[in-house]
């Protein structure tokens, strides 16, 4: 399987890995569609609010460290900015940096501009953001608005690269082209190869890419891999262009998610021969055994990774019991993105929790090294008649389950949906950092943070007595997925 990595833009999801965002079934039936290529997408005949491939983008392009973005939209399509600026600032928090504003200028496109075109708009927004910012690399993102009037923001770019010196990247991240918003993430990494990410000057086999949100645990994978003789570059949030422009000088690359990593990874190795490790994500046991051992292959490490994981299991296990002890059948649902959901179930697998139900919010038919996604293949072996759906954060259904199903805890990476579970008087537990119950030490850690939230739920139940759920009983007393079409074939 190959990306056009020279084309101006990424294929979509859906045209490239077979993505759905409507699915009820099993996961054993879901694994095996979308190992037979059966795999069919079912729409809904409505829909709620959910997010956009734009927003993905600039997440990951607004936190790198030297670089700026302007968002050729309308006003409100930088609205995502506010958030992302509080773990901009987390970030810095964590790595003991002064607070900075992310650097990011939105065109303000009116009624104007739609009419008679944003280019001069555009113009004058990358001039202000490289006088603003001294940048050293500007990324251009575009929205719905300046897509469907087909401003020519490529030409726009390349007429200024000459005065301003430094890349101009046009990032196609409008959301009408997709409905999976993790294309977005596609659309980052498309514009690194396309301006940023530089041939190899010479090969560092002690370099290991980690392609992650925000490297909160960084001293910890530090120190990890410190202990097989290598050394992490972490990929995207505060790295730096120079950084960024040569990693495909690194011996391996591996992922914490593989949905936001697939095409960077796969792109690394089909440009540049750097091996991508197609793993689990490093989550609980069986995730960091995985993620390791499949490292130790391509770096030829094999008999340190063994001793490493023997260490860290026998430390753990006494204290491992003790916590399955205590969260022992343990009633939970699920709801996560696919690429961090699937390889989380295992974990809570490994605390001793009952999983009733998963949701995903997406799922890829198969990862851009061209299989279904391993900790999905992993899952239907082990839980093959786990009742699953696939929707975009349809908070409709998801209260319509929660209700039905009564769950003793709600997992989500998300808290837009984790605050319904909680309005619902369900104990929740939002995942929001990506090395929650990162390998062996996380997993324990992961542990105490669920048995306190079951020891806590006054919070939710009060929550529960003071709220009055927008939906009526006509909707929840019925099937959850009533408003799910048949299915259709994706292409």
């Amino acid at each position: 399987m190959t990306i056009n990595l020279d084309s101006q833009e990424p294929v979509i999801r859906e045209t490239r890995l077979g993505a759905v965002t409507g699915y009820q079934g099993t996961v054993g039936d879901l694994a095996c569609q979308a190992g037979g290529c059966r795999l069919k997408n079912r729409e809904r005949g409505f829909t709620q609010t959910t997010s956009c491939s734009s927003g993905c983008a600039q997440a990951l392009l607004s936190q790198i460290r030297d670089a700026a973005v302007v968002n050729h939209a309308p006003l409100g399509c930088a609205g995502d900015t506010v958030a992302q600026n509080v773990t901009n600032h987390w970030g810095e928090y964590i790595r003991r940096w002064p607070y900075s504003n992310l650097p990011v200028l939105n065109t303000n496109m009116s009624e104007k501009e739609t009419v008679f075109g944003g280019g001069e708009k555009l113009r004058g927004a990358i001039r202000e953001a490289h006088r603003r910012f001294q940048a050293k690399a500007i990324f251009v993102t575009t929205s719905c608005a300046s897509a469907i009037i087909g401003d020519d923001i490529a030409g726009v770019a390349d007429s200024l690269k000459e005065e301003l010196a430094i890349p101009i990247i046009p990032v196609s991240c409008e959301g009408f082209r997709s409905k999976v918003w993790a294309s977005g993430f596609d659309a980052a990494f498309h514009a690194l190869f396309q301006g940023i990410i530089q041939p190899p000057r010479r090969k560092r086999p002690e370099r290991v890419n980690i392609i992650n949100f925000w490297g909160r645990a960084k001293d910890r994978i530090t120190a990890l891999l410190g202990r097989l003789g290598l050394e992490p570059q972490f990929i995207i949030p505060f790295a730096s262009v120079d950084e960024l422009a040569h990693i495909s000088e690194a011996a391996a690359t591996l992922t914490v998610c593989g949905t936001l990593g697939t095409y960077l990874a796969a792109g690394l190795e089909q440009r540049y021969g750097v091996p991508q490790v197609k793993s689990l994500p490093p989550h609980g046991i069986a995730g960091m055994d995985s993620w390791l051992r499949e490292l130790g292959k391509v770096v030829g490490k094999q008999a340190e990774v063994e001793a490493l994981i023997a260490e860290e299991k026998a430390r753990i296990a006494p204290e491992l019991a003790q916590i399955r002890s205590r969260l022992q059948g343990k009633r939970a649902v699920l709801g996560m993105g696919p690429g961090f959901g699937h390889g989380f179930l295992g974990v809570l697998d490994e605390l001793g929790l009952d999983v009733v139900r998963a949701v995903s919010w997406h799922f890829d038919a198969r990862h851009d090294y061209g299989q279904c996604p391993k900790a999905t293949q992993q899952l239907a072996e082990r839980q093959d008649g786990l009742p699953f759906s696939v929707g975009d954060q349809q908070n409709f259904e998801i209260i319509n389950l929660l209700r039905q199903i009564k769950p003793d805890i709600y997992f989500s990476r998300h808290v837009g949906t984790a605050v319904w579970a909680a309005k619902l008087g369900i104990t929740t537990v939002a995942v929001t950092d990506e090395y929650s119950a990162f390998g062996y030490q996380g997993l324990i850690d992961f542990g105490h943070r669920v048995i306190d939230a079951q020891l806590n739920r006054s919070f939710a139940q009060r929550l529960s007595s003071k709220v009055k759920l927008p939906y009526t009983e006509w909707w929840l007393s019925q099937d959850a997925f009533a408003l799910l079409k048949a299915a259709e074939e994706v292409g």
